[in-house]
């Protein structure tokens, strides 16, 4: 699953005099909660000729007001983002899944920061320049605030296109998260491809349905 951003020219770049001067990434994800579905990663650079106001937490905001400000960010800034899939979260678990998509996504930057900021206590390894880790960044540097909303905006989208290719999960609604109707379709349909059988609900479902089954046939 790819995510396709366009970005500003680099003749802008140099225009806005971040050429040959510090460029700040910030980075954030979406969904390390959810029980399907990809956990995303955004790394933003914002152009500091090309204010963007009431950036912060994409939770704080209405989803009417994020995808305004998705836009904005996507017409005013430069965007890498990074996924990883169900698969390689239950290959690895989610800590390190989380840190894959997070080092994606700043190496899909069209151009290379001089200083990463990341949301959280951790810090992905391999980064390309110095990095710093800030507890509730989001809230904190407005670069982290628009990584969070470029990375919740584009997972959110990524769930809904998989309501039409996995109906009957509601994921356009909960968009993956453990909501009740969410729990009562996996038990009644079971897991689909994009769930993650290694978190505890699924699996749960999973040895389920295997023990019914397995009582019908005896």
């Amino acid at each position: 699953m790819s995510v396709t951003i366009p970005q500003k020219d680099n003749q802008s770049l140099n225009k806005a005099g971040m050429g040959n001067t510090v460029r700040i990434a910030g980075v954030d994800e979406a969904g390390r909660g959810p029980l399907s579905g990809p956990v995303v990663a955004a790394a933003v650079i914002l152009d500091p000729t090309r204010p963007i106001t009431g950036l912060g937490d994409s939770k704080a905001l209405s989803e009417r007001r994020r995808r305004e400000l998705f836009r904005l960010i996507r017409a005013n800034a430069w965007v890498g983002i990074g996924i990883a899939e169900p698969a390689e979260i239950d290959r690895l678990n989610i800590l390190h899944a989380t840190m894959a998509a997070m080092r994606r996504a700043v190496a899909r930057l069209p151009v290379r920061p001089t200083l990463v900021l990341v949301d959280g206590n951790r810090l992905p390894p391999g980064l390309p320049c110095p990095a710093e880790a800030i507890i509730k960044g989001d809230a904190k540097e407005a670069c982290i605030g628009a990584a969070s909303i470029i990375a919740k905006t584009v997972r959110d989208d990524l769930m809904e296109q998989a309501a039409r290719r996995f109906p009957g999960y509601g994921f356009e609604g909960h968009k993956g998260y453990p909501s009740a109707a969410h729990k009562a379709a996996l038990e009644t349909s079971g897991a689909c491809p994009i769930h993650r059988r290694s978190y505890a609900p699924v699996r749960a479902a999973l040895e389920s349905r295997f023990s019914t089954n397995a009582n019908r046939c005896g």
